[in-house]
């Protein structure tokens, strides 16, 4: 299952994300929308947020960090 997260530097939900998928082994990417425009408007094109964290999960979408969603989509 490919994982992708929408997610800027300064971001402490970002980071909480990251964290809790790496807690887990769980492979993602990283995409920092703060500093890739065109990734920025494919999050908004994808979500409809401008906020971030968004976490694409094969052909779910999560905004911000829902751990319960996250647990629930991942299977853990």
């Amino acid at each position: 299952m490919k994982i992708k997260i929408y997610s800027t530097e300064w971001c402490v939900y970002c980071k909480l994300v990251k964290d809790f998928l790496k807690e887990h082994k769980i492979a993602f990417e990283e995409v920092d929308v703060g500093k890739d425009e065109n990734a920025a408007m494919e999050m908004v094109i994808k979500s409809g947020q401008e906020g971030v964290p968004v976490i694409e999960i094969g052909d779910e979408i999560v905004i911000g960090f829902d751990k319960e969603k996250l647990k629930k989509l991942l299977g853990i």
